[in-house]
């Protein structure tokens, strides 16, 4: 009579096994992961490689010396960071900014999103996606230069359409009140086409008998929208508000160094364009690379604890 028991395999046997079914299916899958190659060589290239430069937060880094030869002064900058008066006007204008992005800018794309589902001409909401995704292709210098045509005294459309009208010129570009609600403006146009498309994305998602019982109950459009398509789209919102919180100390080199000028300096430095003043500009690198070390702590920290209070209201997170 044969023998039917299963054979029992050691650890090591067990591992081997693992070990060649996982290459196995790497084999078969081969073309997959050569497309998802060149994203892990960035990655690793720009993101990971780079860290290792940090060393310098904690020297006095001097070029021709190299990191090997530069001395080592412990926490000597960050405790100069901590202590200089411009610290708490980075943070007091990191915060704020971060503070009107989240209010507007994060859930306009949601909105429009649910606008446009409700779009039934399809034509229409094609042209109506595509004018809103344009701008999300414009680098920021074109950006802020289309409103700096805009806004201009010297000869801008609106403070022509003000002058007409017998308002006096107001100076958009200089005025410190001005700044943030332009920043935020720009934010919102170029970015609310991206967004739009990954809510609109979600939506398609949703089951539509859902929506066909909330109507043979009594509720209307909105009503719809607010107890079926958000409670079913709200783990992207969940986890695209995690990523964005990361991001609270990091609004963007770019955009605010192209707005800032002498007159708005005092409300438009801001963590990313101190790192480029200190550090290329006036050459304090070991100094500015511990201003940037300390915002992308505070960034990773801020994202461990969203996700981990997503996790305990019973969300899913982004980890």
């Amino acid at each position: 009579m044969e023998n039917t028991m299963p054979v029992k395999r050691t650890a090591k046997e067990e591992k081997a096994r693992a070990k060649k079914k996982k290459w196995a299916q790497i084999r078969s899958n081969k073309f997959l992961y050569l497309m998802i190659l060149p994203g892990m060589l960035y990655f690793l290239i720009f993101k990971y490689v780079p860290m290792g430069g940090l060393i310098i937060a904690f020297q006095d880094y001097q070029p021709f010396l190299g990191i090997m030869g530069s001395p080592m002064v412990g926490l000597k900058h960050f405790t100069r960071l901590f202590g200089d008066p411009v610290f708490f006007q980075l943070i007091k204008n990191t915060l704020v900014i971060f503070a009107y992005t989240i209010i507007f800018s994060f859930p306009f794309p949601i909105i429009l999103a649910l606008m446009l589902n409700e779009l039934k001409n399809v034509r229409f909401k094609k042209a109506v996606q595509t004018i809103i995704y344009l701008p999300h292709f414009m680098s920021w210098v074109i950006v802020v230069s289309i409103f700096y045509m805009l806004l201009t005294t010297e000869g801008g459309v609106i403070n022509n359409l003000l002058e007409q009208f017998g308002v006096a010129k107001i100076s958009f570009l200089t005025e410190k009140a001005w700044l943030r609600p332009m920043y935020i403006f720009q934010e919102m146009w170029k970015g609310a086409g991206w967004g739009t498309i990954v809510y609109l994305a979600a939506i398609t998602n949703v089951d539509e008998q859902l929506y066909e019982a909330a109507e043979m109950d009594g509720a209307g459009k909105l009503k719809q929208m607010w107890h079926v398509t958000l409670p079913c789209i709200r783990p992207t919102i969940i986890t695209l508000f995690i990523l964005k919180i990361g991001d609270v100390l990091e609004l963007g080199f770019e955009h605010m160094f192209l707005l800032m000028n002498s007159l708005n300096k005092e409300v438009a430095q801001i963590f990313d364009t101190f790192v480029y003043t200190s550090g290329i500009q006036n050459g304090q690198l070991s100094y500015s690379t511990a201003v940037g070390l300390f915002k992308g702590l505070v960034g990773l920290l801020l994202v461990m604890l969203a996700n981990t209070l997503a996790k305990k209201v019973g969300e899913d997170g982004v980890y």
